[in-house]
């Protein structure tokens, strides 16, 4: 097990006196593996995601934040505060393999805000991430079985009325399959959808989980 140390990255940006927007950026860093070889593949890939995101947060955000509240000041509608949110959730680390997903929130207005998933699966041993397509070396036709897999979680969910899904979710779970929306547990692979891509807002991200063949 390689040992992970949490970075954070936070600020609030005031303009004209007024805190318009907030930010709270985290990403893992690993400080000691069995694994050395792709330690520093793993820590600079992470340290870069999240310094991209402050990027984008001080300049691009930063300035529709601003446009924002003068519009608002004008206009005397109540001050917004903005706010971007970077989580992750270390969900498998054995062996040299790392599996991970980052959470990204953003309000910039509305009823609500949204949260954008992302996932890695890294092999340490050759500091590279892992094709969901590794894990089905004797299945050509592995993505229709997940795909028929997730229709029957679906429709099970229905039935119990435990979770909602839109009426064409067959259509929409085919549209917006992602080979890369994927992360690793000790007893299953987990297939993510983002919000609204076959759900409804209330429904959260839908996860669904696949033992290991």
């Amino acid at each position: 097990m390689s040992e992970i140390k949490n970075i954070e990255l936070k600020n609030e940006l005031k303009y004209k006196d007024t805190v318009i927007l907030t930010y709270k950026i985290q990403y893992p860093k690993i400080t000691s593996s069995s694994c050395e070889f792709g330690i520093d593949i793993f820590n600079k890939f992470n340290e870069n995601k999240a310094l991209e995101l402050e990027q984008y947060v001080n300049t691009t955000l930063f300035k529709e934040a601003k446009d924002v509240y003068d519009y608002n000041k004008l206009n005397g509608y109540p001050i917004m505060v903005f706010e971007v949110i970077l989580e992750y959730n270390i969900t498998y680390n054995k062996d040299c393999i790392i599996s991970l997903y980052y959470d990204q929130y953003e309000f910039t207005g509305g009823a609500h805000g949204n949260t954008i998933r992302t996932s890695q699966n890294w092999d340490l041993q050759n500091g590279c991430q892992i094709p969901l397509s590794y894990f089905y070396p004797n299945n050509s036709y592995y993505i229709i079985d997940i795909l028929k897999n997730i229709n029957s979680q679906i429709k099970e969910q229905i039935q119990s009325g435990s979770n909602q899904y839109f009426d064409n979710y067959c259509e929409l779970v085919l549209e917006t399959f992602n080979l890369e929306s994927y992360y690793l547990t000790p007893n299953a692979i987990a297939i993510y959808f983002q919000q609204y891509d076959i759900a409804p807002y209330s429904s959260g991200i839908p996860v669904f989980y696949l033992m290991y063949e």
